[in-house]
């Protein structure tokens, strides 16, 4: 039995894989004060065993590692792709313009640290990574820095060493880079003395002013509709992000057909956006308060359903390309996508894994079901296809050459930079090109967890045979410099998101949270603070993850 530790194979590096991250979870779950280290228990767990003793083969041991970060950052991408560009609109513009900061505050803090210090570079990017709990730029610094070191000579043995170096640095400045984010969020509530409950209305107030769906009723009173039909009005231009759901006309509640003619008084029940909410009654009339049971139509004929699209064809088709209105006589009122209401625009993509809310007979929305599959349990099957293909083309992009004259060496995505974008780019163009990228929200969750703790043990395992003589050797003051990169990036951003952005604290927790790719911060401050943090820690999250793996192998490639 004890062979399994020592013969260095197939079975003996599984069953130390195993136990190191399962150890780790184990211990993941246990928190001080509803603080926990989460994943990075597998990381220290595997340099303990490292440290003891128990190693594995090293050419496995870097399969393991790759592997694992490329499942790790492509789950990621196909998660945030749908919504990343859509982050750069509105309110999701400034906060990812100081995430930006955020990120460039912490190169320039960590590169002034290593001119002062004298600290290698290599061993500033992974006490930066860590300061910012970003274990993505962990693994691209280490793909970075092994690539660049082979290239230029060096042997194999050599760049692991280097690559150990930095995974030393952070897991020594990993602790106390997630409790410095939570003292950056705590003494900002205390120095701008934040009122929670204030806080709470004003966030409400710009949620409800942001709102993506939204009913209003008006009554017809503009000579200018008078006589119009609804095709003529909402299927223009400049009225197609308004969905005329019901129709009252001399006190009957019906659905009204697209040819009929406008009277003046008739009454509307109407699906906008909130952006548009004060146009509406300037184009129809006088807006009155809505009332669900006074729009009950008494025609038993008409139904009120929602439909799953599961059938893959759909995938890249508008709702004013399917025209399911005239074909069907139903009216779609809604589309709910990742668990966010939006308006059903005409021009608004269809994609596998969408719901649409929809009115109509009973038999047209039947054979609109036929056409849209509305099989949700099909949806619970992984769609291993686009994934595999991503990830392969995911790794030829990351291994593309990218020459900046004043970079010695070519930079490269790598294996981590490389399958991000690439999954950005399907889950977010995915359905214009009529590819099917959705993967259900636990399988992707499954994905994420298997790889980064896969990628955590081979990370520990690897770093732990030199861990304790790095440390002894004074590596003690990594932390000390971990800390200066949380601190003072944080700080300042923070302070002008709330002087200067006048954001509220929930933003401020999810601009730092997602700025730093914590899910340690995000967890803490919802916990203790509520309101939508996760939602705001979303809107930086996708920008923010992509420019943390390019800023650890730029510092990388500067190093050399």
């Amino acid at each position: 039995m004890l062979s399994l530790f020592t013969q260095g194979g197939t079975a003996g590096a599984i069953l130390i894989l195993a136990l190191v991250i399962a150890s780790g979870l184990y211990l993941s779950r246990f928190k001080l004060k509803g603080i926990s280290l989460g994943t990075t228990w597998i990381l220290f767990m595997g340099i303990l065993l490292g440290h003891l003793g128990l190693r594995v083969n090293p050419t496995m041991l870097s399969f393991v590692k790759d592997f694992g970060l490329i499942l790790f950052v492509f789950a990621i991408g196909l998660q945030v792709g749908p919504g990343f560009f859509h982050s750069f609109k509105k309110d999701g513009l400034p906060m990812n313009l100081l995430a930006v900061c955020l990120v460039l505050l912490a190169v320039v803090t960590t590169y002034i640290i290593h001119l002062i210090s004298g600290e290698d570079l290599g061993t500033m990017t992974g006490i930066m990574s860590a300061a910012v709990t970003n274990t993505p730029g962990l693994g691209a610094a280490q793909q970075t820095l092994v690539d660049a070191t082979i290239a230029t000579g060096g042997s194999p043995e050599k760049a692991d060493a280097a690559s150990a170096g930095i995974a030393s640095a952070y897991a020594v400045a990993y602790p106390l880079g997630v409790l410095g984010a939570i003292a950056v969020v705590i003494l900002t509530k205390s120095f701008f003395k934040i009122d929670l409950d204030k806080e709470k209305k004003k966030a409400e107030a710009t949620d409800d002013a942001e709102a993506n769906a939204c009913r209003i009723a008006c009554k017809v009173e503009n000579p200018a509709v008078f006589g119009k039909t609804i095709h003529e009005i909402v299927g223009s231009e400049n009225n197609d992000h308004l969905v005329i759901t019901r129709m009252m006309r001399d006190g009957k509640v019906f659905f009204p057909d697209l040819d009929l003619p406008l009277k003046e008084g008739d009454k509307l029940l109407i699906v906008t956006d909130l952006h548009h909410k004060d146009r509406t009654p300037i184009l129809f009339g006088e807006e009155s308060s809505v009332d669900m049971n006074e729009w009950i139509t008494p025609n038993p004929q008409l139904i009120n359903r929602r439909l799953s699209i599961t059938k893959s064809k759909i995938t890249g088709y508008s709702l004013r390309k399917l025209d399911i209105r005239r074909k069907f006589g139903v009216t779609v009122t809604r589309i709910l996508r990742s668990g966010v209401q939006l308006t059903a625009d005409p021009d608004i993509i269809l994609t596998v894994g969408d719901s649409i809310q929809v009115v109509g007979t009973e038999e047209g929305i039947n054979q609109l079901a036929k056409i849209v599959g509305n099989q949700p349990e099909s949806l619970q099957k992984p769609n291993l296809v686009p994934i595999f293909f991503g990830i392969a083309l995911g790794v030829i992009v990351g291994m593309i050459p990218i020459r900046f004259p004043w970079m010695p060496q070519p930079l490269k995505l790598g294996l981590a930079g490389g399958p991000l974008i690439v999954a950005i780019l399907l889950g977010h163009f995915g359905p214009q090109l009529k590819i099917t990228t959705y993967t259900a929200l636990s399988a992707n969750l499954m994905i994420r967890e298997i790889g980064i703790s896969l990628f955590m043990a081979a990370v520990g395992l690897g770093a732990g045979e030199t861990f304790v003589s790095s440390l002894v050797g004074g590596g003690y003051v990594w932390i000390l410099y971990g800390l200066i990169i949380t601190l003072v990036p944080m700080t300042l951003v923070s302070i002008a998101a709330r002087v200067f952005f006048k954001m509220d604290f929930f933003k401020v927790c999810g601009l730092l949270s997602g700025g730093t790719t914590d899910p340690a911060l995000l967890s803490f401050a919802e916990q203790l603070y509520g309101g939508k943090i996760a939602v705001n820690y979303a809107t930086v999250y996708p920008l923010t993850m992509f420019l943390r793996v390019v800023a650890a192998q730029v510092l990388i490639m500067i190093m050399l």
